[in-house]
């Protein structure tokens, strides 16, 4: 069952994620400006989860698995990540993938950090 939890949690996060890569964006911007949405999105997602989950320990195990697991899992996307900073270090574009990697990576902790100050009190 915790399989399947995660599967269904998964199927709706990587859905999400591919409606969200729908949205029209300039095509000429440079800077991933959807994979960094969505994942500091799912940073804030997953940050409110965890909060609540640790407010309520009632909460179905499963649930908690699939939507940390599963619809966060498969909303977020670390090799989407990767690859995009790779294409842009090989395009010659040094600075904004550095920028890219560091505002991502401190975006997403910040993100969640805020998310449990807030909800945490």
């Amino acid at each position: 069952m915790d399989i399947m939890a995660v599967g269904m949690g998964g199927f709706v996060g990587a859905v999400l994620r591919y409606l969200i890569g729908l949205v029209p964006i300039r095509e000429s911007a440079v800077f991933p400006i959807k994979t960094f949405v969505i994942n500091v999105i799912g940073c804030a997602a997953i940050g409110i989860i965890t909060i609540l989950a640790s407010k309520n320990p009632n909460i179905n195990p499963r649930w908690i698995l699939f939507l940390k697991v599963g619809i966060c899992g498969g909303f977020t996307t670390f090799s989407t990540f990767a690859l995009e900073a790779t294409d842009l270090v090989k395009n010659g574009y040094m600075g904004i993938a550095f920028l890219y990697v560091i505002l991502s990576i401190f975006t997403g902790v910040v993100v969640i950090f805020g998310t449990e100050m807030a909800i945490g009190k």
